[in-house]
């Protein structure tokens, strides 16, 4: 007898459910085989695509499904529970739309233009920030990607880095500085023959997101290509409403942590050991280590969807959720690794075979650890916040500034110090 799921809170949310489970169910007889390749899975995009799962943060009123962010993420947890990568990759597309839905940054037509693309043509979109010689420009770094004024538009030049969905985006918007004006705009780009793909992507885990280099080499676009201007000192788009269209990442660690219980269950239930008389299962040392993975995954979906609940019900609290956003981030991905380390370890040496999906598992989900926020960052955060308000109850006329933890849209691991350490895209 199936044991009722306690996140599905309504009919169309089981149906959610049972749709993502139905296109997780025909991604994953494919999916170790292109974490083996690396090769980007066009195949399960057509899969998403004739599911019409391109346009489910789409609006409404341009032919999308309108997903809550809760509904969003109880979609991305399954998916990541067949492939990891693919449903990181559809992830950045969906949050893409997401978040547009929720900000409307850009001029309303051209996000009608790209919604419509995405829903009648299955489009796909990604934001690509983050350069190897500048950092995530999000965070204030300044890109070397220029757009130079040319006739009624402009011409862009540079060089994007782990750009997720490089092999298959039909369009993309990157972070430009605008040559004669000392501005950073965020430009709409349509992959054309002066944009070209660089194969860089060669990763221990997430291997087939497609999270390649991109090169701008002259790109011509129209005036009304350029969608919004950074200023200087004024949170960005990518900031608003606490950045929550992050929170898919770790319903997608949290899908393979999942993952990896169902099977280890199965696998210990099978497993036959002379030493005890019957199944590995029945072991107490088995059974413990099956509880600690159970207690993790009841908290982490709490933690999870409880933000994702209060943020989607409550208008007045989606901008003072930030600290929230980056304490599940790392609770959840920290417990999700803790889940498939529980599991290898009661397979024992076979969890090492990639004739088992543990391996897998495992290396797709320590990348969490390099998607933003990292855990120094948040710890950080946390403890200055803590000690501001200490602070402020014993000297309530002073002011102790707290500066926000950056979260970027590409997803990348940049800070000042640690360039090297790129994540995921």
């Amino acid at each position: 007898m199936p044991i009722e799921d306690p996140t599905l809170r309504n009919a169309r949310e089981a149906e959610l459910a049972t749709y993502a489970n139905d296109i997780a169910a025909a991604i994953r007889p494919t999916a170790a085989r292109y974490d083996r390749t690396g090769e980007f899975p066009f195949e399960h995009f057509e899969i998403l695509r004739h599911k019409g799962a391109l346009g489910l943060t789409v609006p409404e009123e341009y032919g999308g499904r309108g997903l809550s962010l809760y509904e969003t993420l109880l979609v991305q947890e399954r998916i990541a529970g067949a492939s990891g990568a693919t449903a990181l990759a559809l992830g950045w597309h969906l949050m893409t739309f997401f978040g547009l839905s929720t900000t409307r940054a850009w001029d309303e037509a051209v996000f009608e233009r790209v919604c419509r693309d995405a829903v009648e043509r299955g489009e796909l979109i990604n934001v690509f920030a983050t350069e190897r010689d500048a950092g995530n420009v999000v965070r204030g770094f300044k890109p070397t990607t220029v757009a130079r004024r040319h006739g009624d538009g402009y011409l862009i030049s540079g060089r994007k880095a782990f750009s997720t969905l490089a092999p298959a985006v039909n369009h993309f918007t990157v972070l430009a500085h605008i040559e004669d004006d000392d501005q950073t705009a965020e430009f709409l780009v349509r992959k054309s023959a002066r944009v070209r793909i660089v194969e860089t992507w060669d990763s221990l885990g997430m291997r087939s997101t497609g999270s390649h280099d991109v090169e701008l080499d002259a790109v011509e676009v129209p005036a009304d290509a350029l969608l919004v201007r950074l200023e200087k000192g004024k949170p960005s788009r990518f900031m608003a409403c606490s950045g929550a269209y992050s929170l898919q990442l770790p319903a997608i660690y949290l899908g393979i942590a999942v993952a990896a219980r169902d099977f280890i269950l199965d696998f210990a239930d099978s497993r036959f050991a002379p030493s005890l008389g019957g199944v590995i299962l029945d072991a107490p040392q088995v059974q413990h280590k099956i509880g600690e993975i159970e207690i993790l995954i009841g908290v982490s979906k709490s933690l999870l969807y409880g933000l994702a609940e209060r943020w989607d019900r409550h208008d007045d609290l989606k901008d003072k959720l930030g600290s929230e956003v980056a304490i599940t981030k790392y609770a959840v991905t920290n417990n999700a690794i803790r889940i498939v380390e529980l599991a290898m370890q009661i397979a024992g040496g076979h969890a090492l075979s990639r004739d088992l999906p543990l391996e897998r598992y495992f290396r797709d989900v320590q990348c969490g650890l390099y998607n933003p926020p990292h855990n120094d960052m948040v710890i950080d955060r946390v403890a200055r916040e803590a000690i501001a308000r200490q602070r402020a109850d014993r000297n309530p006329s002073a002011v102790i500034p707290i500066t926000p933890t950056p979260q970027g849209p590409d997803r990348t691991a940049h800070t000042a110090t640690t360039r090297s350490s790129e994540a995921i895209a």
